[in-house]
């Protein structure tokens, strides 16, 4: 008997859906894989750094983006959330004017320089000592955090006993929670066990997205023929975070821990200067998802749980009457746009599960 699973709609709480004419296709991409609502990130160019008012040449708004996104198709999702970019010109006062206007529910740290269009980012340290983190945590101001240490460099950068994300948990985290223990904080698309150690010992104010590549696959799976279509920020790592990973999401117990795709369409990755980071699983998320917890009857709940029901209990989202199904048969989705999907990327010709709305 075909294995067949009905799930309510859901909320991909890492994407991004970029700028520019492609938008349109990696929304509706979202959209035919059963997305009922997105959180749209903002490391745009210009990067979206401040809260309402007309796009400038230096920043973006985040009402300003909303309308750019909405006018690409992204109106007929449930919700639509856009956070802010943290900046050295982020103030505490900016932070309660945005929750106050309605627009500001999210803001996104990023290391200065640590993935694709970081750059406008500081220190951590930064929002720790200028009282953004003190109004966000005030304000009830989610922190979406990409947790990587900046500046570091060889093996301290990727060894086989550390890296920057080990190192951000292990040294930055502990500080920030001990300093601001009621901020709601998001680690972002953690890829190690330590991460997730760290995680599971924090308080209910601690949850994380984890990406389906990185339940799927590991640095040798990127290094073997150069599979740069799997190249991403933070980078995949080895089999045992890759295995602690796995148990966290597929944990019939599982709360704190939530789908993020962290997709990120690029129209050409490869080039003279070097690879762009991001994997592009738009259409496709759900299906790799399936794939990486080998769904079936008895870790039905558990997956239901991590694609549906953990992210918008956290983020305070109503979960989605409306429903898709996914199906134990092969299938191969169009390709959406100029973007390359993981799969197609890493030479495989076909998906073990189908999607229908």
């Amino acid at each position: 008997m075909t294995a067949h699973f009905t799930l309510p709609k859901w909320y991909d709480l890492h994407v991004h859906f970029r700028q520019g004419e492609p938008i349109a296709d990696y929304i509706d991409a979202h959209y035919q894989m059963g997305c009922c609502g997105a959180l749209a990130m903002p490391n745009t160019q210009p990067p979206v750094a401040r809260v309402s008012g007309e796009n400038t040449e230096d920043y973006w708004t985040i009402e300003g983006y909303l309308k750019t996104l909405n006018s690409a198709g992204a109106d007929k999702f449930d919700d639509l959330i856009v956070p802010l970019y943290l900046t050295p010109d982020t103030t505490p006062d900016m932070i309660k004017v945005g929750v106050e206007a309605g627009l500001l529910r999210t803001a996104k740290y990023y290391p200065p320089h640590g993935t694709t269009n970081s750059e406008h980012g500081a220190d951590l340290k930064t929002y720790m000592d200028n009282g953004v983190f003190a109004a966000m945590e005030e304000h009830g101001v989610i922190l979406n955090i990409h947790g990587e240490e900046h500046g570091l460099s060889g093996e301290n950068y990727f060894g086989a006993d550390t890296n920057a994300e080990d190192y951000f948990y292990k040294n930055n985290m502990p500080k920030l929670i001990s300093a601001f223990p009621n901020l709601k904080i998001v680690c972002e698309h953690i890829t190690t066990k330590t991460a997730v150690n760290f995680v599971n010992s924090a308080s209910a104010n601690v949850a994380a997205t984890i990406t389906p590549q990185h339940l799927m696959f590991t640095v040798a799976d990127l290094l073997q023929g150069l599979k740069y279509h799997l190249y991403c920020l933070p980078l995949v790592k080895f089999e045992q975070d890759k295995q602690a990973l796995l148990k966290a999401a597929t944990s019939s117990d599982n709360s704190k821990f939530f789908a993020g795709t962290d997709s990120a369409p690029h129209a050409v990755k490869a080039t003279q200067c070097g690879c762009a980071a991001g994997c592009f699983t738009g259409g496709i998320a759900p299906q790799l998802y399936a794939a990486a917890f080998d769904l079936n009857e008895n870790n039905f709940e558990a997956f239901k749980n991590f694609l549906c029901l953990n992210g918008p209990a956290f983020y305070g989202l109503k979960v989605s009457t409306e429903t898709f199904t996914l199906t134990k048969t092969p299938s191969n989705p169009s390709v959406q746009g100029n973007a390359t999907p993981l799969h197609i990327g890493l030479g495989l010709e076909q998906l073990d599960w189908t999607l229908a709305l």
